[in-house]
């Protein structure tokens, strides 16, 4: 494929609620625009970018997949974004590199929860807007209530540039009101122009004097020019839209179908005509170092700048190797290139450019800015470094996923599942950042973390099916902690004497409770020589790993503070590791008078659900200890707010499918830590003994 210059450049995240029909779109758009020959149906399994077994099987995107097509000598990229909640965190990076988002909205449903989500990515990242009506074939579907929802939700500037011809069923054609033309489309997406329906073409005038009254607010001069004529001219508006959603003043919105593929061909010319390119971004800020830090210095989106390029988007191919995909930012870059990886300070060889086709690479020769581009098999790269020109070194903010919401031990088989899990899952979290995975060094447990049980599911099942190692999950545990409710003095004092060379340590502590989120905090008031300056360093570090333990349940000990006060010390006996061990023992004894207790992490639930079924999701929410903080109707759904412990949210999407006959859905994310009530606590503590977490002292020796 040919270098295109970066004003023929369109770079589309594809965003919106699962289901709502985005993988199916950019399928449609590529057959439309002839890009592929054959028509990819996601049941059928045919899509471009749902490529994975996994991904085929379950029809749900699991992670940022790629196409593209040329269309009027423009090349469009599109990135095709998960829309389920545990895997939306993904369409974070797709946003920050894209130069519009495309939201795909379900026409029957209308605007859904994470809809919203990834519109407020979208506002997270200043990104201009296209939304698309999609599905308006199906039967209840609704395009004025889905746009009515949609400026209810979102804003006054979202207008449409398209309306639909028919209905339903009969939902065959539609009017470009910017152009003020009408087109019917036959079995291959081919536009046929048609008269203008007479049907509802008061409306059609109103929208489109909307749309001049919007372009008009987008620039001053037209502003002033609007008052005095009470319109603009043609020659005033459509060269003027591009510049009023790059500047996000307007947001225009399309019908189409794209399992009808009605109304796909005029939304690729208004891409074209449209949709920002790179060069209309404002210049990316980042860093000289990778400490970032300092002084911040930027690149414009221009050919003449150095080379740099934020890579986004690490995929672990079985065939190819690493695949590492980046935007180039600033300058333009030639296969095998030797640039700078400002993040990880070292050089790195290019070797060929390809761009992705789905699962398919394919060879370009060079890159120019904001373009998206693939490599193969770097070896320190990963998602989130920024490569560049070595003599121009900058940094560019990585894209910060949120606190996993769910952990689960995952065990493995056998001895040889043991042996390979380890490399099996370095190679699945360079694909996948919002995953965590850890051993805990009390149970020796393997624990993976992600974003729900769907997501840690999928793991499993890429576990089995690409590396081959097989994995049990155990149920879910909930990662309390512990913390103390009242301030104690104690001491901590550790004397051995063995013969020969003895061990001693002596500290006075004040333990105090801090208020949740504060964590630990040590603080040294010890004034003259009642221990030496280097051990006191020891006192700390005997504590913080004590604290690890916890008190009552094993869990880690939070929001505490420990002010030393006083100590002694023998000038022979007395060492790092005999302070060590007198800190752990000012903790026990502090323990024994502090009156710990458990916390338990508590969640922001969102539940969207019919109205009529509202009051049972309420009821339900409140006997899993949930407190209800507001209620809200959005589009045709009712929004229930609250408070849940994530100890009772665990089996909650069984609980909602009954309720709401599979119509409704949820999302939480971690909001903070409240005590556990005491009731609760001896089950938790009797688990835990079950489990092994609480053990006796260690030996101090």
């Amino acid at each position: 494929m040919k270098a295109f210059e970066t004003e023929n450049l369109r770079n589309l995240a594809v965003i919106g609620h699962g289901d709502a029909g985005k993988t199916q779109l950019i399928s449609s758009l590529l057959y439309v625009a002839g890009t592929t020959p054959r028509w990819g149906k996601v049941d059928e399994g045919t899509t471009v970018t749902d490529y994975e077994d996994d991904a085929i099987e379950r029809k749900v995107s699991l992670n940022n997949s790629f196409a593209h097509l040329e269309f009027k000598d423009v090349k469009c990229n599109f990135i095709d974004t998960p829309g389920y909640a545990a895997f939306v965190a993904h369409a974070r990076p797709g946003c920050r590199v894209a130069n519009c988002a495309l939201v795909v909205v379900d026409g029957v449903n209308g605007i859904e929860v994470q809809t919203e989500r990834t519109w407020n990515y979208a506002n997270e990242f200043l990104l201009p807007r296209f939304m698309v009506i999609n599905k308006l074939d199906k039967e209840r579907a609704d395009f004025g209530h889905a746009v009515e929802t949609a400026t209810d939700s979102f804003a006054r500037s979202i207008v449409p540039f398209t309306l639909p011809i028919g209905q339903e069923a009969d939902f065959r054609g539609v009017v470009d009101v910017v152009h003020m033309k009408a087109y019917e489309f036959d079995e291959k997406g081919k536009a046929k122009e048609v008269p203008l329906p007479e049907t509802g073409r008061d409306y059609v005038d109103k929208t489109r004097e909307r749309i001049i009254e919007l372009v008009a607010e987008s620039d001053d001069a037209l502003m002033e020019k609007y008052f005095d004529q009470g319109t603009l001219e043609e020659e005033d508006v459509i060269p003027n839209l591009a510049a009023a959603i790059a500047k996000s003043r307007l947001c225009p919105v399309y019908a189409v179908s794209s399992e009808s593929l009605v109304g796909l061909e005029i939304l690729l010319n208004h891409i074209v005509e449209f949709a920002p390119n790179p060069t209309t971004h404002e210049a990316e800020s980042g860093f000289k170092t990778n400490e970032m830090t300092g002084e911040r210095i930027s690149r414009k989106y221009s050919n003449d700048e150095p080379f740099s390029a934020f890579v986004f988007r690490t995929i672990a191919d079985p065939f190819a190797g690493r695949i590492n995909v980046m935007k180039v930012v600033s300058g333009k870059i030639d296969s095998d290139a030797t640039v700078y990886n400002s993040t990880r300070e070292t050089n790195e060889r290019l070797g060929g450019l390809h761009v992705l086709q789905g699962k398919t690479l394919d060879k370009v020769d060079k890159a120019q800015t904001g373009d998206i581009i693939a490599v193969v098999k770097l070896k320190e790269t990963q998602s989130g470094d920024t490569l560049c020109d070595k003599n121009n070194p900058i940094v560019y903010p990585n894209v910060k996923y949120r606190e996993p919401a769910i952990s689960f031990a995952i065990e493995p088989k056998s001895r040889a599942d043991e042996e390979k899990i380890s490399v099996a899952l370095h190679k699945i979290l360079e694909e996948d950042p919002s995953l965590k995975f850890d051993r805990d060094s009390q149970t020796k447990e393997f624990i993976l973390s992600g974003s729900g049980q769907l997501h840690i599911e999928t793991v499993v099942d890429k576990l089995k099916n690409r590396y081959g190692v097989e994995v049990e999950l155990h149920p879910p545990k909930v990662p309390y902690k512990e913390t103390i409710t009242q301030q104690v003095e104690v001491q901590g004092r550790h004397k051995k004497q063995s013969g020969g060379r003895g061990q001693f340590g002596d500290c006075k502590c004040v333990f105090e409770p801090l208020t949740h989120g504060e964590g630990f905090v040590f603080e040294d008031k010890i004034f003259g020589g009642a221990i030496p300056q280097n051990f006191r360093p020891a006192v700390e570090k005997g504590i913080i790993e004590a604290a690890q333990n916890g008190a009552v349940a094993g869990y880690p000990l939070v929001d505490f503070k420990v002010t030393l006060i006083d100590g002694s010390y023998h000038t022979v006996d007395s060492d790092e590791h005999s302070f060590r061990a007198a800190g752990r023992k000012a903790f026990r004894n502090a323990m024994e008078k502090a009156r710990p207790t458990l916390l338990e992490p508590i969640m922001e639930v969102e539940v969207f659900c019919p109205q009529e079924v509202s009051g049972d999701i309420m009821g339900d929410l409140n006997s899993r200890r949930g407190r209800v903080q507001g209620m809200d109707m959005r589009g045709k759904q009712q929004v229930i707010k609250a408070q849940v412990p994530l100890s009772e949210m665990l089996d909650y999407q069984s609980k909602l499918n009954s309720v709401t006959q599979a119509r409704g859905s949820y999302h939480m994310q971690f909001s903070h830590y409240d005590p556990l009530p005491q009731n609760l606590q001896s089950k938790v503590i009797e688990q835990a003994q079950a489990d092994g977490r609480i053990r006796g002292h260690e030996d101090d020796d």
